[in-house]
């Protein structure tokens, strides 16, 4: 059975699935209409902002060396 959500816009059912192109919205407009509220700042994310954390050395290095263990686009190729 396939999974229906309903429109953020419009409330109206949508089949998720793969010929919905404008999922989770069920139109284009709908679609443009969720754009227009985030641009006009009327849509935002609760959780407020983390507040300034003073990053020293030992950390920015933890950082950075999790980074370089986990990403490979920095290896040279053998």
């Amino acid at each position: 059975m396939p999974i229906k959500v309903s429109c953020p816009t419009c409330q109206k059912d949508v089949v998720w699935q793969t010929e919905s192109t404008h999922r989770p919205f069920c139109s284009k407009r709908c679609q443009l209409i969720d754009l227009g509220e985030w641009a006009d700042e009327g849509h935002k994310i609760s959780q407020p902002a983390q507040g300034d954390i003073q990053l020293t050395e030992e950390m920015l290095d933890a950082l950075e060396d999790d980074f370089l263990d986990n990403n490979n686009f920095f290896v040279e190729p053998e």
